[in-house]
């Protein structure tokens, strides 16, 4: 029987996970894999990467995924408080666990902050308080450990050294 590459982010994972299931998986199969396997306790939301919403259980994996697989994440948490800071302004947006960090950037750039697609382009969310900036395709999920329902981030500019740009994005 075909194998379908699932790749997954989620609540307490630090990485990307990889695992192949039966093309015939369901969202429900996958959860209490997840579940099992990480000894997950509670409601366990399974999401497809951007999605607003979690996928229903009896949902086809094959169906939502392509040749090159499927991104799905799953959290406890079906919603999760952002808050941006940039130039003296603080805003805030409840974003699914599975938003990436590029997706949620963009809506606060665009839509908050006014900026062009260029002056975007030359920004990073750095979480608020550290030197740390997520990789753009990291889930806002996984940076919500154990429980928590609020991020924060500052907007700021990307540092370039000799015209080399240390994003990934």
């Amino acid at each position: 029987m075909t194998q379908l590459d699932v790749f997954y982010q989620g609540e307490d994972l630090d990485d990307i996970q990889h695992l192949e299931l039966d093309e015939a998986a369901t969202v429900g199969d996958f959860r209490k894999l997840i579940s099992k396997n990480l000894g997950v306790t509670g409601d366990v939301y399974v999401f497809i990467e951007d999605a607003e919403e979690p996928a229903t259980d009896d949902a086809c994996l094959t169906d939502l995924g392509d040749k090159a697989g499927l991104k799905l994440h799953f959290h406890r948490q079906r919603r999760i408080e952002v808050c941006v800071s940039f130039n003296g302004e603080d805003v805030g947006r409840r974003f699914p666990p599975s938003a990436t960090i590029k997706r949620v950037k963009r809506w606060f750039a665009k839509n908050k902050f006014d900026m062009t697609k260029e002056e975007a382009g030359e920004h990073l969310l750095q979480v608020s308080g550290t030197h740390e900036r997520p990789h753009p395709g990291t889930h806002i999920g996984a940076l919500a450990k154990c429980g928590c329902t609020k991020l924060e981030f500052d907007l700021v500019p990307d540092q370039r050294v000799n015209g080399f740009s240390g994003s990934a994005e």
